[in-house]
């Protein structure tokens, strides 16, 4: 029986309540005494920080400038922890002290001593006040990776008493984190918590029973998280990235220590490397899905270098629900999956049957992303369908989230169903069909997206149509407005050629030629929202039903 979302939403909010009221229980008052107590005498290892490293990060840095989140923060000679930050985000960049890594590029003594100031004023005022950013569970497991893993940076040259109150207030942290770690948020912020856990009982002297135990909780959470083609429950392509980035220093730490490895550790990274080329376009950037944003090409190599199961992408990951087509030099990658759990669709997007197109060395067709360093409010205006290379009807999302702050931004309702065929023909072209029912309930419709590419990926056909709840096609227009978009890559340009049809040119001459011989494609203002340097301008294209149905063709011109 379907679950309509005026009957869902009292049934979360009786679950959050619930959920609230357990993890009060459970975890009790937060009293800085309760995680008080011994510190190891030493560090047996640093875990090595896959990220890139930013030299001019350092250099700034040393001269009282931190360039964090999109922007500066002139701190002079103080602490910035005693100055008032520029933005959330900016105070979670900080506090999970990530920016750690850039001052591997000036090891100097001065740069190492900086370092340590910093980190001395943050345990001097955050150290044991367990509240507000600094405390918030994700940013507490990256600090606790971050000072394992630049442990060599802060610690060098350091006294006795700097390096007793860094291991102290090291291990108080990781005690907080322990009894707190199942009542986090679900998904990649819980999974990097159990990271975080492991790598410190491997790194700091922990009895042999403290490093099973971490061990143990981590097969758990990879198990529950980690699907069995290798995508992430989140179904956020980028998820495998930022978890890799820990993955791999921790399996390596284990063994060359000679500990056991955790034994879903090894068989969870295979898995995860073939899904993170799954969304890989012919510009070696990830697609952007489920909150994706953009991926630095350093960053992406610097995790694909420990590839060992090179091969050919898959055509599908059925369990994370994406399909990929391609031939020749033409990649198109479709949702076709509805919203993950209530739980871990707080940051999901309303995306589903959207797709991404590249070509050659050019991403064409995309969705606008999710933004790096803006505010809630674009943060969720990259959530809508519109943001999406997919058909929207009456301006209303196909997944719909909540309006209320007790809720938080979660999906409450919408596509609840998505049936996928996909088939080859004999003159080898490869065809995909899926439905998707988030416009049931308000509409009664089903929306039904139909592509097909040729064998040598030059020809692109696709149709977009309407089924009544029955299943059989709609014979009449829809009673609401209903519109394809297509989001255009920025680095794209647009040119009219005739009523029916548009050129998409990229800077090296190549182009495919979009059109619609039923209908009338027009130009739009868009919204990238997922550039590297911000938000930023880009145009789309808009292809309106003038009845039940819709055709579009793409062609490749050289």
């Amino acid at each position: 029986m379907r679950i309509t979302e005026r009957h869902k939403l009292p049934l979360l909010y009786i679950r959050e309540t619930w959920q609230k009221l357990t993890r009060q229980l459970a975890v009790g008052h937060i009293y800085a005494w309760r995680f008080s107590g011994g510190a190891p005498s030493r560090l047996i290892v640093a875990p090595t920080d896959l990220r890139v490293v930013d030299p001019f990060v350092a250099e700034e840095i040393l001269e009282g400038r931190f360039p964090l989140a999109g922007r500066v923060l002139e701190c002079g000679d103080q602490s910035p922890f005693a100055l008032e930050l520029p933005s959330h985000l900016f105070a979670v960049r900080l506090h999970s002290f990530a920016w750690l890594r850039h001052l591997r590029a000036n090891k100097s003594a001065a740069a190492c001593a900086n370092a340590r100031a910093i980190v001395d004023d943050w345990i001097g005022l955050h150290g044991t006040r367990i509240r507000g950013v600094a405390w918030e569970t994700d940013i507490v497991a990256q600090r606790i990776i971050a000072w394992l893993s630049h442990s060599p940076v802060v610690l060098q040259e350091a006294d006795g008493g700097f390096y007793r109150r860094f291991l102290k207030n090291l291990a108080f942290q990781v005690r907080y984190l322990n009894r707190i770690a199942d009542h986090s948020d679900d998904g990649i912020v819980r999974l990097r918590i159990r990271i975080a856990l492991a790598m410190a009982s491997v790194s700091m002297f922990s009895s042999a029973r403290g490093i099973r135990r971490a061990s143990r909780h981590l097969d758990a959470e990879i198990d529950r998280q980690i699907l069995p083609d290798g995508g992430h429950i989140s179904r956020n392509p980028q998820s495998a990235l930022e978890l890799l980035f820990d993955l791999l220093p921790l399996r390596q730490t284990y063994i060359n220590l000679g500990h056991d490895v955790p034994v879903r550790l090894i068989p969870a990274i295979d898995r995860m490397y073939p899904a993170l080329r799954f969304f890989r376009h012919q510009d070696g950037a990830l697609a952007l899905f489920n909150g994706a944003t953009s991926t630095l090409a350093n960053d992406l190599m610097s995790v694909l270098r420990y590839d060992e199961t090179a091969g050919q992408p898959f055509k599908a990951l059925p369990h994370m629900h994406f399909q990929r087509l391609a031939a020749g030099g033409t990649v198109i990658i479709v949702d076709t999956g509805r919203p993950p759990s209530a739980d871990l669709s707080k940051t999901a997007h309303a995306g589903t049957l959207s797709f991404e197109m590249s070509s050659g060395k050019h991403r064409f067709i995309i969705n606008s992303g999710s933004p790096r360093f803006a505010g809630e409010k674009l943060r969720q205006m990259a959530r809508a369908t519109a943001a999406h290379s997919t058909v929207i009807v009456g301006d209303m999302s196909s997944s719909r989230m909540a309006r209320s702050r007790y809720l938080g931004p979660l999906i409450v309702g919408g596509v609840g169903k998505v049936d996928v065929k996909r088939g080859t023909a004999a003159d080898g072209s490869d065809h995909l069909s899926a439905i998707h029912d988030g416009y049931l309930d308000p509409f009664g419709l089903l929306h039904e997206r139909e592509i097909r590419i040729n064998a040598t990926g030059t020809k692109i056909v696709g149709r977009d149509r309407f089924l009544q709840a029955s299943g059989e096609p709609l014979t009449k227009n829809p009673q609401a407005p209903a519109i394809a978009r297509f989001h255009i890559h920025p680095a794209i340009s647009l040119v009219p050629i005739d009523e029916r049809s548009i050129r998409l040119e990229a800077s090296d001459g190549e182009s495919w030629v979009f059109s619609a011989p039923a209908g009338n494609p027009v130009i739009a203002e868009d919204v990238f929202f997922a550039a590297v340097s911000g938000v930023q301008p880009s145009e789309q294209i808009e292809l309106a039903f003038s009845g039940p149905e819709i055709w579009w063709f793409l062609s490749h011109h050289a």
